[in-house]
């Protein structure tokens, strides 16, 4: 499993709902030549409020640093839960490059954007109230999400996302999704480059949006996703929890019959 380029981001150690396992499994597996980390890799806003940092959190950490120090080139776009460290974009940190975005070329040519995705919130119009409202009703979904999976582990059942499978299926969050993805891909286009490639959402996702290619590699939080390309330049969307499985590929974007919500994972292997 040795890629050119792997995209991971909201991995949000420091938080409770972090699967840190799952993603210390996938680094240890996978190798890319360049590990891109697209923000929120650590939850400062989180620990403000409450410090965590179990053993899992500081192994991932360790790994990455691990990486950047044996030939990996590692580089960081911060995002908003981690935002003290776009303070220091710029300059590298333990081998990290810091940067506050970035251009990848594929291995096909393809030039692709690489934006956390904070910098779209504008897009996605709600009131203070409703916001406010969906945060709670988020935290909800994520603690009704770790009891769930306390109950599939008792029964021998595999990691599935309660939360990622009911938010898709609420109409308002759906379009807020959808708003967000057009104004990346519009942001993409003012670029001038093929694609774009951010995360913040926690919506893995990869489709074409007026002829930009929009890739979103998801999160450690509910999907437990990463973004990978191939040697060839393919892209594809990664789910990693007790089960593997590819989602969908760049050569399936305009697929109409592929599409979100994925199942994340099947539930037999």
């Amino acid at each position: 499993m040795h890629y050119n380029a792997i995209w991971l981001s909201d991995i949000h150690l420091g938080y409770r709902d972090c699967k840190a396992e799952f993603l210390l499994d996938f680094l240890n597996k996978t190798h890319g030549d360049t590990l891109y980390l697209v923000g929120d890799v650590v939850d400062l806003e989180s620990m403000k409020r409450s410090f965590l940092w179990p053993q899992s959190h500081h192994e991932v950490l360790r790994k990455i640093i691990s990486l950047a120090n044996s030939g990996t080139r590692v580089i960081y776009v911060p995002g908003n839960h981690d935002g003290l460290v776009r303070d220091i974009v710029g300059s590298s940190v333990l081998n990290i490059e810091i940067h506050p975005h970035y251009v990848h070329t594929t291995g096909d040519g393809k030039q692709l954007l690489l934006m956390h995705g904070d910098e779209f919130d504008h897009a996605v119009l709600c009131s203070a109230f409703t916001r406010i409202i969906g945060d709670a009703g988020y935290s909800l979904l994520l603690r009704l999400n770790r009891w769930s999976n306390r109950v599939r582990r008792g029964l021998g059942l595999p990691y599935w996302s309660l939360a990622y499978y009911v938010k898709n299926r609420v109409k308002n969050a759906r379009a807020a999704i959808a708003a967000f993805e057009e104004a990346a891909a519009l942001e993409a286009l003012r670029w001038g480059v093929d694609g774009i490639i951010c995360g913040h959402i926690h919506q893995p996702e990869i489709r074409t949006i007026d002829g930009i290619l929009y890739c979103n590699d998801g999160d450690w939080v509910e999907s437990c996703t990463a973004l990978i390309e191939h040697r060839g330049g393919k892209l594809e969307l990664i789910h990693w929890g007790d089960l593997q499985q590819a989602i969908k590929s760049d050569h399936a974007a305009n697929d109409a019959t592929i599409t979100a919500p994925y199942r994340l994972p099947r539930l037999s292997p």
